[in-house]
């Protein structure tokens, strides 16, 4: 009934480096979270080299993300039986929103709230205001279901990088060198660019897909 891609993920934690979960796993939870792809280019792929390389020399050993998205939701726990019912809210809350461009150009450092796992993020320049309306739409089916809402003042980003544990200061000693490797690349400053015309909501191993409306020309 529901278009779905499903992706074998290991519940092993000792094949991810590391990382903490923020909350415990129990069976017949999903860890559900809300997101936008980004699909990158072979330009994107070799600026991220030259960022981790320089990020390296610092002493901060950073591990590129194995997918990349930008996020409009936080990640929260459903029940199995929430899931049909979840992702049916949420194609109807979707069903008026746009496709949009956005674009991210500017690094920013990121730590989670258990301070547990730092992030090399990229945010957002243009296109704030339709990721705004996607968040409204997705607040209120997180709201249907009462699970926790988006940021009030969000930061959209795409994660690039991160390492375990807190190294914001480390990272911000060497942000300054690693944004000027963004904004001297090559022919200029490098601009992530994302065509935001599909929703995704990942919950376990599945993947809901939500086709954004095309833009009507008159």
């Amino acid at each position: 009934m529901f278009p779905e891609e499903v992706d074998s993920q290991t519940e092993d934690s000792a094949l991810h480096g590391g990382r903490v979960r923020s909350f415990k796993h129990e069976r017949g939870n999903w860890a559900t979270y809300v997101y936008l792809p980004y699909h990158p280019e072979e330009e994107f792929r070799e600026l991220l080299e030259e960022l981790l390389s320089a990020a390296r020399a610092h002493g901060v050993l950073l591990t590129p993300q194995e997918e990349f998205h930008l996020s409009v939701s936080q990640t929260v726990v459903l029940r199995h039986h929430w899931i049909q019912p979840f992702t049916q809210s949420l194609r109807a809350g979707l069903l008026h929103c746009k496709r949009f461009v956005c674009s991210a150009g500017r690094l920013r450092v990121y730590c989670n709230a258990e301070r547990t796992r730092t992030f090399l993020g990229m945010e957002v320049c243009t296109g704030h205001a339709q990721l705004l309306e996607l968040v409204q739409a997705v607040d209120r089916t997180m709201t249907e279901f009462r699970l926790d809402t988006f940021y009030k003042d969000p930061s959209f980003h795409v994660s690039l990088a991160w390492c375990v544990g807190d190294v914001t200061e480390q990272m911000k000693e060497c942000i300054q060198e690693l944004q000027s490797l963004v904004d001297d690349h090559e022919e200029g400053p490098f601009l992530l660019r994302l065509d935001c015309t599909e929703l995704r909501c990942r919950t376990g191993n599945k993947t809901f897909r939500f086709p954004l409306e095309p833009e009507h020309l008159t």
